[in-house]
């Protein structure tokens, strides 16, 4: 946690983001709220000149009246045509660039930062709390100077009517102005319980949404609309919570207000029918209806202090999320592996006496293809996450060409290294953008990525330019996987990681896709693979089979089946 001064100086640069090269809409939207506070405050001038000529106390003539009045509707009408043309571009743009801010310092984060966030608190931050620094802050900025502006206005016209009345109006306030402050503080904690509310509830129908077949083929929907039941639960009953607050400011200022009102309304009459102040009827009527403008802060202020400080909470949240980083400290190295990755004594845990890897050995030659299996929970993966420098809080030594991996900046380090995971990940656009992750590559280089992970087909069938759809709901397994080995071998880098790439593939096209990983040459191949399919290992140069956390064995495919050890168990199942 930090401290408010240094989380005041990380909200900063969020909140510059809403008013940078936006000032001159909000300087017209500024102009608009002082026309139309103008017009309100001729308005009401009139409105005492109109009962004093009534009353037989007016000294303004009654066509002058009307021209002022015309020329306070005049105002209002250009502030009408200011705000149509400026407020909402304001307010669009604000929001355009804090969302464009807040997403380019997200990509600033290293994979090891973001590894252990729960990746649903950015999901809220940039859908529901954006909305809600919106609609709670920006909406609120634009009336909320326009009644500042009126109620100055307001205040200095009737301490020129009567002195004595504006300061008992001023005593009558102190009570709306207590009640506002007080209650203004539990809207912005009630705001930022709905805000964490949100964040979880995003968090589970991400996982839900995920996870959908393992759900339906597990018929496990009663127990998941369950755990909707209670998340969804806890996001009304927040949101029922703030709804009360609010409530409850709403109607205390209201309550204070309309005893101010009446107070001041009360007193202006008695001194009116006693002939003492100088109160005229006018002057009474006129009190009242400046009143409303003297009130409206009051009402406005707390609701938008309220409003600022929930939206400020949240922009707080987010920024202190963003500022958790890790720096990508380290030495260069160079995008090329003449040596190979060394590990030696590695141990692992990702909570303190739950050790994942135990004193591992490993040797990988540069440009041979290396294959770890074991079964589910053996530090397969983690092996790999380590490699990927995921996590630098290792015990041991990853040495790549003979430089340990702690002290290389992982900025070099994905210039050597690329990944194929199991769950690919495929934008809702072409094939060809897909492939290239929207960076501009020679057709050349392109068509030979095609090529070498066996794209040929699905180009020629449905061209470059087929959309892919939604995570790519238009393509097979197999063609995701694919486009993901495309994607890698159009970077070139010397050293392509699998890890578990086959999983949800049939046999079929898992051999497909790992044939065509096997004939890459001159890459070092890292391969975690669960398909122990004898044509494919015995092309691999070696084989770590690993078993709760230690390289059990290692050798080619033919020395572990000699071994009769281990390996030779796991392939002998997986045979049946």
């Amino acid at each position: 946690m930090v401290d408010k001064k240094e989380l005041k100086a990380l909200r900063r640069p969020f909140v510059k983001e809403l008013f940078r090269k936006n000032k001159f809409n909000l300087v017209m939207t500024v102009l608009a709220a002082f026309l139309a506070a103008v017009s309100e405050l001729v308005i009401s001038w009139t409105l005492k000149g109109i009962s004093d000529l009534i009353s037989g106390d007016g000294a303004i003539s009654f066509r002058t009246l009307l021209l002022v009045a015309g020329g306070g509707f005049a105002l209002m009408l250009l502030a009408w045509v200011l705000d149509k043309a400026f407020l909402s571009e304001f307010r669009a743009k604000a929001m355009r660039q804090y969302r464009k801010y807040a997403f380019d310092r997200l990509l600033e984060k290293g994979i090891q930062a973001f590894s252990g966030e729960n990746s649903a608190r950015y999901l809220s931050a940039l859908s529901n709390d954006a909305n809600t620094i919106e609609q709670d802050y920006l909406r609120m900025l634009q009336n909320t100077i326009q009644v500042g502006i009126t109620f100055v206005g307001a205040l200095g016209l009737m301490l020129w009517y009567s002195p004595l009345l504006t300061l008992i109006a001023i005593g009558f306030s102190l009570l709306p102005i207590i009640v506002s402050v007080v209650l203004g503080n539990k809207a912005a904690v009630a705001e930022k319980n709905v805000s964490d509310k949100k964040e979880r509830y995003t968090g589970m129908l991400k996982d839900v949404l995920s996870g959908f077949a393992v759900v339906k083929s597990f018929k496990a929907e009663e127990s998941i609309s369950g755990i909707h039941d209670e998340s969804n639960n806890g996001v009304a009953d927040a949101a029922k919570t703030r709804e009360k607050v609010r409530l409850h400011v709403s109607y205390a200022s209201g309550i204070a207000g309309g005893l101010l009102q009446f107070g001041v309304f009360f007193v202006a009459a008695a001194l009116a029918l006693s002939g003492k102040g100088g109160i005229t009827a006018g002057t009474a009527i006129v009190f009242v209806q400046l009143l409303n403008y003297v009130l409206a802060p009051i009402q406005v202020f707390p609701a938008y202090y309220a409003g600022k400080k929930s939206a400020f909470g949240l922009i707080d949240k987010l920024a202190e999320a963003l500022n958790t980083n890790i720096p990508d400290e380290g030495d260069p190295i160079e995008p090329q592996l003449t040596e190979g990755i060394e590990i030696r004594d590695l141990s692992f845990a990702y909570e303190e006496g739950k050790t994942v890897l135990s004193d591992v050995d490993m040797d990988m030659k540069a440009g041979g293809c290396y294959a770890l299996v074991g079964g589910s929970g053996s530090g397969k993966s983690t092996i790999l996450n380590l490699l990927m420098a995921s996590y630098r809080g290792y015990q041991g030594q990853i040495l790549y060409d003979g430089k340990e991996l702690k002290n290389v900046s992982t900025g070099s380090l994905y210039d050597l290294v690329s990944i194929i995971q199991q769950n690919v990940f495929v934008f809702n656009s072409t094939i060809r953008d897909n492939i290239t992750m929207f960076s501009q590559f020679p057709q050349e280089e392109i068509d030979r990525a095609v090529r070498m992970s066996g794209l040929s087909k699905l180009i020629d069938e449905k061209g470059a330019d087929y959309l892919c759809g939604e995570n790519g709901s238009g393509l097979s397994g197999g063609e995701r996987q694919r486009i993901s080995i495309a994607r890698a071998l159009l970077r070139k880098t010397p050293v392509l990681f699998v890890d578990e790439a086959t999983a949800s593939l049939d046999a079929e096209t898992s051999f497909e896709v790992l044939d065509a990983i096997l004939n890459l040459d001159g890459y070092t191949r890292v391969i975690v693979t669960h398909d122990l399919d004898e044509n494919i290992l015995r092309r691999c140069t070696g084989l770590f089979a690993l078993k709760n956390g230690v390289v059990s064995e290692q050798g080619s495919f033919d020395e572990l089946m000699e071994q009769k050890g281990y390996f030779y168990s796991l392939f002998t199942v997986s045979q049946q």
